[in-house]
């Protein structure tokens, strides 16, 4: 059978940038090479498109970037080219592609920005399409629709720039309370508030990521989160449960696990666990998701399900959540990969 060739896109303009480096480094690595060849597409802090033909250690080190490597590149944005087009000194090669997967976390890859490109191209897309890209981004909007699919979502209040009542809005949610970017991942700009006196330093770091920002209860207990696999017929991973000694997960937990752990599956009673499944998965097709995302839930202390939010590009290393969740219900992070691109392919 011949190979598909399938983009995969890393970098970004995002904070997220060197995350992205990461999760692309183990995608491509992890790959089956009997199926797929893999077309690298480079984007660099500023959003320059390069098409990349170093080694995949370059791109986990950041020293991707150069000229011996890298080629100006751009997707054909016509249906019957579906096509990379590589801008060469001796004129432009046309590489075709199968299907793209876009390795890139935050803004500018994960809101459906990319995704709306390979759409308007008509090449098959790894993962969520445009509205539930950009609809899982948008925490408000997200929490929104998981509540009218009967899904308990925290108490929040939306707050832009020139917002003055700031302390009223925080007052109305109760301390402690979280200060978040309205769409940032990997935890940028999110700040737990114990009190008043830290609301104006929490509020300026949040703005400095978002013009919107987003005051959310906390709740108590602990966040459990649902590896979740398909289109119609979805397929779940173990829950994995994050512990904290203290503080919540930060970026610095998240990626150092310093203070905390992470189970795998989640220490919850057996029902409960389906509960929680069935639970990610009615999220999941409320927020319109396809192909693959990690849904992210509380349990409070009495046992109550919360939604926290979709991310429909999870951290993708080989010992990230979401292949480990995949994993312990018996699926290799290759399997997951080809499932992930078989179901853009058949979509």
């Amino acid at each position: 059978m011949e190979k598909l060739n399938v983009a995969i896109l890393f970098g970004g303009c995002s904070p997220e940038y060197g995350v992205s480096l990461e999760s692309a480094h183990a995608v491509i690595t992890h790959l089956d090479s009997t199926k797929y060849n893999p077309v690298l597409i480079g984007i660099s802090h500023n959003g320059n498109w390069y098409y990349y033909t170093g080694e995949p250690e370059k791109i986990r080190l950041d020293t991707w970037n150069n000229p011996d490597d890298c080629a100006p590149a751009l997707v054909s944005p016509n249906r019957d080219s579906r096509a990379l087009l590589v801008l060469e000194d001796a004129g432009v090669q046309k590489i075709p592609l199968d299907a793209a997967f876009p390795v890139l976390h935050g803004r500018n890859g994960e809101d459906g920005t990319v995704q709306g490109l390979f759409e308007l191209a008509g090449i098959p897309l790894a993962g969520c399409g445009v509205l539930a890209s950009a609809v899982c981004m948008d925490k408000d909007r997200a929490h929104r629709l998981a509540s009218t699919a009967g899904v308990a979502v925290p108490a929040s209040v939306v707050l832009e720039r020139d917002d003055v009542n700031t302390a009223a809005a925080a007052a109305k949610i109760g301390y402690p309370l979280f200060v978040k970017p309205m769409r940032a991942g990997s935890s940028y700009g999110i700040s737990k508030v114990s009190g008043p006196g830290g609301l104006s330093g929490a509020l300026e770091l949040a703005f400095a990521y978002d013009s919107r920002v987003i005051l959310e209860e906390s709740v108590s207990g602990f966040e459990v989160g649902c590896a979740v696999l398909g289109n119609r017929s979805l397929s779940v991973g173990e829950l994995d449960e994050i512990e904290l000694s203290g503080g919540f997960f930060d970026f610095t937990e998240k990626y150092t696990l310093k203070t905390s752990a992470i189970h795998v599956p989640a220490r919850i009673l057996p029902e409960k666990a389906r509960e929680m499944k069935e639970t990610a998965k009615r999220i999941y097709r409320a927020l319109g998701c396809q192909g693959f995302a990690r849904v992210d839930m509380f349990l409070d202390n009495n046992g109550k399900i919360f939604f926290n939010e979709v991310n429909t590009v999870p951290g993708f290393t080989a010992h990230s959540r979401y292949p480990s969740m995949m994993k312990a219900a018996g699926m290799s992070f290759e399997q997951v990969l080809s499932a992930v691109i078989e179901l853009a392919v058949n979509r």
